[in-house]
């Protein structure tokens, strides 16, 4: 069976139809045109430049959301390819993942929720759907509006991780602002309810991977995770109220030390602390492959052992991740938000993060000059005050942590008193 057959015409659609190339060019299926555009777009590129965890000036190893996108997509499409599920498509959805992000990692896209309350707060997936389809210059409709990278249906239904508006009984994940609904409704036409296509949940599944193990990889380098000293169950206590605060509230400690004992028992897990030599960044990077290999091996049997042999697509099955895989997942996140995110030398830089976003926010919104050329030209076509906010919003998550701080010296702090 061909990707054809298995990604109809409808799939395949954009929203604007593309005349055929002038100029010869190698054949590629639709899904290998969309992965380009979101390997050559500028949105991925600052990436290189925001928090993943710890921002990406502090540590010349540690992982920054470029790094971390790559890291996702290389997880996606392996197991997209074990499932029959086209891998370039899982592989753009896992690159675009987190093209919405502002700077500062999730504490300034909780900073930018609050400060967009207005205009319906903001959500870093929202704001992926956002720049895909409207602020990534590459296509425009007939009346010359952006409409982004023009990506096919499916690889849009692939991006979105939460396939509804926010609703309070959706919580504070959701995937499209009211102002993008339109585009919205023509990517999940024919798709009733919030089911997410397969090809989403291979992405949403490779990222919590990534994000588990990685990031506890960068915080044992940094010094501040200790594996060993896990084996001391007062330590782990602490962990396991981290994870049920964070991740799995409903999570008892007698699961948490079970998943923790089965990590345990991968041949590479340390008995005794990290030392910066060869030998010991070795190990630790062969741990990190064998727990990829443990959870993406147990997904993809009990995947295989519900649907069987067929090749799964789009809204034709659901991803199956056992209990005891997301339990080991949480084990590992909660390890690396105990000891990383929330020491206090971390909150008291978000504080001051948050601080800055706010500032920032306000100087824009009153100096709405300042602002890059195409937001002002946004900023035109604006009508009321919640369209406005939105462009300043905008304008701020395209910024890297870098430049947020170069913007705020600039506009605020040198500003005349």
């Amino acid at each position: 069976m061909s990707w054809d057959d298995l990604y109809d015409e409808h799939a395949r659609a954009r929203m604007v139809d593309e005349p055929a190339k002038r100029v010869p060019a190698p054949e590629r299926t639709p899904f290998e045109r969309d992965r380009a555009r979101v390997v050559h777009s500028a949105s991925l590129r600052r990436l290189a430049a925001k928090t993943q965890v710890v921002g990406p000036a502090s540590d010349d190893f540690v992982r920054n959301r470029l790094t971390h996108s790559l890291e996702v997509a290389q997880v996606a499409r392996d197991v997209a390819h074990v499932l029959g599920c086209h891998p370039d498509l899982a592989e753009t959805a896992a690159l675009a993942h987190d093209m919405g992000h502002p700077p500062f990692g999730h504490n300034g896209e909780r900073a930018l929720d609050e400060l967009a309350a207005s205009c319906g707060g903001f959500e870093g997936n929202a704001q992926t759907l956002r720049i895909l389809t409207r602020l990534e210059a590459k296509s425009a409709d007939a009346a010359g509006r952006s409409i982004g990278l023009n990506l096919t249906r499916a690889t849009l239904d692939a991006c979105t991780k939460y396939p509804w508006p926010r609703a309070v009984e959706t919580g504070p994940k959701f995937g499209v602002y009211v102002d993008d609904l339109p585009v919205f409704g023509w990517l999940r036409d024919g798709i009733s309810g919030p089911r997410r296509c397969v090809e989403a949940q291979v992405m949403d599944f490779a990222d919590d991977v990534a994000y588990s193990v990685h990031d506890l990889e960068d915080g044992v380098v940094a010094g501040r995770i200790d594996l060993v000293q896990l084996d001391a169950p007062a330590a782990r206590r602490e962990v396991w109220e981290t994870v049920r605060d964070w991740y799995l509230p409903s999570a008892s400690d007698e699961a948490l030390d079970d998943a923790f004992a089965r990590l345990r028992e991968v041949g590479t897990w340390p008995s005794a602390p990290y030392d910066g030599s060869r030998r010991a960044l070795a190990s630790l990077k062969n741990l990190t492959s064998d727990v990829i290999g443990v959870f993406c091996g147990s997904v993809q049997h009990a995947t295989r052992k519900a649907y069987g042999d067929q090749p799964l697509v789009r809204h034709l099955a659901d991803l199956v991740v056992p209990e005891v895989t997301v339990l080991e997942v949480g084990v590992l996140k909660g390890i690396a938000a105990h000891y990383v995110m929330r020491t206090d030398d971390r909150i008291t830089l978000m504080d001051r993060q948050r601080t800055l976003m706010a500032e920032l926010f306000e100087e824009l919104t009153k100096r709405p000059s300042a602002l890059d050329r195409q937001f002002r030209d946004d900023l035109d076509d604006a009508t009321d005050d919640a369209a406005r906010t939105r462009v300043v919003i905008d304008q701020l998550a395209s910024l890297t942590d870098a430049s947020a701080v170069g913007w705020h010296d600039r506009l605020v702090r040198q500003r005349p008193r």
